[in-house]
């Protein structure tokens, strides 16, 4: 997750956008836009700047042209598809059959490498190794591109972060696309706008043509496998497939007529969600069913299939007749559809821009994003309307609030040209990353989450690692938590073997680290964890106080309970009560749960302020020192097997003679009530007379 805010009080006019990276996601914040009232260029409404018409007027601002030229293989070559997926029939044009020696090498050692950390073995990680060096060496940018992880990661290499940067340098000029992202994320670590830009550009633009043409959908699904200190069962579950228990109630709901039911196995199909390998044969058969039931909305998906030739011959004549019947069902998406087909001139006599603009107004009225975008579109170029820079600008503006990606694009584009836009490289940088991480190469997190759930933890980290030096938080956050989840069985391949303690706790703290920057707040709390305990690293009470601070900005209530104790103690952090007590109330406003410790650490508080340099406070500070050793006794002694028996029988012969005690003591009790009930006082006879 990626966070940039640009906030200026001078102008009146706010605009806050709230930027979702995907709808469905599970996982992180929102990507979060702050613009003003400075940040719209000023000027004319409608654009007469001769420099405004030609940055604008190029092919790269034709949002509406398309190709079928290219395939996915073909945007990301070198891609790891053929070796994760090779049922997927390739679109490419080329042979598959016909290899390249070089690239044979490279594809077999990276098929090998997959391999040696699936079964743990270190000989066969060797042969890979020298595999992919043989590769590099004959010039395969792609193999250069693996080397240069291998390097950055300090897997079987020495790790060295500039011959990384050398490998990935040359892979990037050779197009792999893999590596440009590498040094992308590197230059943006670096704050070295100019040249992350220049690249994010490229990979954003590779991404969007990639929504465009392919045959798949942009629509992703990330998953976070751990929510902090456990597993992310319920994300796990829902993740599986059709081995999910909701799944198959549903495929069974389906099977017996339900039109709903068909509605959404068919969108689980058709967009790859829930675990689910993208099937637009089966998305198309359910769809069908579910029209047949009477379901409106599988209507609309129909036209875009047609028009898509997803899993069919394309057809624009008969997407356009599904799309009409759907935006007469109030399917207001439908008419974004039906204006870019009369936009391109598919499936009808000739284009009409007039007719476009209107179904693209309707939908825009209808809050339809895909209508508001291609309204910039229209603006922007000055398609059958008067060319409008600044009006185009808030079309694109509403339609990235509601989260389409081209429109993220497009905002990028001004803010790096300066069109209708003021000049930011920084905003533009965020937002082109944003896009370039919906590219092809975003197959990673799908095929290293299927590993997961198939319980290949090495392969699973492997490529969540891979996927890691991309830039990716979600994967950093995963790769880092594999390892201190799983130890020596995340099958973690060090300089020369396995890898050692030192090797896991580096790789660890280095992907928690790259994790905290992109604003994970649980991965600074580790961090500051880290250096305060010196686990895996030296221990740095002011680094420590430094990634707490991070964690708290993100109100993270562990973060400010735990500089509240920083600050009590004086450790990293000027001794200063008060403050303490700040930190402390604010853990407690931001989590109930966390009103015992905060109560505990208060009480704390009121004896060292009262009572300094007294016994109380000297046994106070001794706490932190006695209860590892308690806590080691109880484990080491207590809880040893043969002591634990003996305690346990011990305990329950305790309790038996307790109860059997008490037994007695209650049949004594009743005793004495009968023998009182038997002679009761004789209260009421009569006095004898004398």
């Amino acid at each position: 997750m990626h966070r940039s805010t640009r906030r200026k009080c001078t102008q009146s006019l706010l605009l806050i956008l709230l930027l979702c990276l995907c709808p469905l996601t599970l996982y992180a914040r929102p990507f979060v836009l702050v613009l003003s009232q400075d940040d719209l260029k000023d000027g004319p409404t409608a654009s007469s700047d001769p420099a405004d018409a030609d940055s604008t007027s190029s092919g790269d601002w034709d949002e509406f042209d398309d190709s079928d030229s290219t395939s996915e293989e073909d945007l990301d070559p070198g891609s790891w598809r053929s070796i994760l997926e090779p049922d997927v029939v390739s679109y490419s044009g080329a042979d598959p059959g016909v290899v390249e020696p070089d690239a044979a090498d490279y594809y077999s050692g990276v098929q090998n490498m997959l391999e040696a950390v699936n079964l743990g073995e270190v000989r066969l990680m060797e042969e890979a190794t020298t595999e992919i060096e043989a590769a590099a060496a004959a010039g395969n940018p792609h193999a250069q591109s693996v080397l240069g992880f291998m390097y950055g990661m300090g897997q079987m290499k020495e790790r060295n972060k500039a011959k990384a940067f050398l490998h990935h340098h040359f892979a990037a000029e050779g197009g792999n696309m893999h590596s440009k992202m590498a040094l992308a994320y590197t230059y943006l670590r670096q704050d070295m706008q100019e040249k992350a830009v220049k690249l994010y550009a490229e990979l954003a633009e590779v991404a969007v043509n990639s929504f465009l043409i392919s045959k798949d959908s942009p629509v992703i699904e990330p998953v976070r496998i751990h929510t902090g200190a456990e597993e992310n069962k319920e994300a796990l579950r829902k993740s599986r497939g059709e081995e999910n228990e909701d799944f198959q109630i549903l495929e069974y709901q389906a099977q017996k007529g339900n039109a709903g039911a068909m509605y959404k196995i068919g969108l689980f199909y058709y967009f790859g969600l829930r675990g689910l390998r993208r099937d637009h044969t089966k998305a198309l058969s359910w769809f069908l069913k579910a029209v047949d039931k009477g379901e409106p909305r599988s209507m609309e998906l129909l036209g875009e299939i047609y028009a898509r030739g997803a899993g069919v011959e394309r057809n624009y004549t008969k997407a356009l007749e599904w799309l009409t019947l759907a935006s007469k069902q109030q399917l207001y998406s439908a008419y974004n559809g039906m204006g870019y087909l009369y936009v391109k001139g598919y499936g009808v006599e000739k284009k009409n821009y007039t007719k476009a603009k209107e179904y693209f107004e309707k939908a825009a009225d209808n809050d339809e994003p895909g209508g508001h975008y291609n309204l910039g579109v229209l603006y922007l170029k000055g398609i059958a309307v008067k060319r409008d820079v600044k009006l185009a600008c808030k079309y694109f503006i509403v339609a990235a609030n509601a989260g389409q990606p081209k429109a993220f694009y497009q905002l990028a584009k001004m803010f790096q040209t300066g069109v209708g836009l003021k000049k930011d490289l920084h905003m533009a940088t965020g937002l082109y990353k944003l896009v370039a991480e919906r590219g092809p190469w975003s197959s990673l997190s799908r095929w290293a989450l299927e590993s997961y759930l198939k319980g290949d933890v090495g392969k699973a980290y492997l490529l969540y690692s891979r996927m890691a030096e991309l830039g990716y938080e979600v994967a950093q956050s995963n790769a880092a938590w594999i390892i201190d989840k799983y130890v020596e069985h995340s099958m973690c391949m060090g300089e020369s073997g396995f890898c050692t303690d030192a090797e896991r706790h580096q790789r660890a703290h280095s992907l928690w680290w790259q994790a905290s920057e992109q604003g994970n707040e649980h991965a600074a709390l580790l961090i500051g964890d880290a250096y305060y305990y010196g686990r895996g690293t030296e221990r740095d009470y002011v680094r420590a106080s430094e990634a707490y601070m991070h964690a708290k900005s993100q109100s993270n209530a562990q973060a400010m309970f735990n500089l509240g104790y920083m600050h009590e103690h004086g450790q990293g952090l000027p001794l200063d009560l008060h403050l303490a007590k700040r930190y402390y109330d604010q853990a407690v406003e931001i989590d109930p749960a966390a009103k015992l410790p905060v109560t505990l650490a208060l009480a704390s508080l009121w004896i060292r302020k009262n009572y300094a340099d007294s016994f109380m406070v000297q046994l106070v500070d001794s706490l932190p020192e006695v209860y590892p050793k308690v806590e080691a006794w109880v484990e080491n002694v207590i809880m040893e097997e043969g002591n634990a028996t003996i305690l346990t029988l011990f305990a329950c012969l305790l309790t038996v003679l307790y109860l059997r005690e008490r037994q007695r003591g209650h049949a004594a009790v009743a005793a004495a009530g009968v023998v009182a009930f038997q002679e009761p006082p004789n209260e009421h006879v009569a006095p004898v007379p004398n």
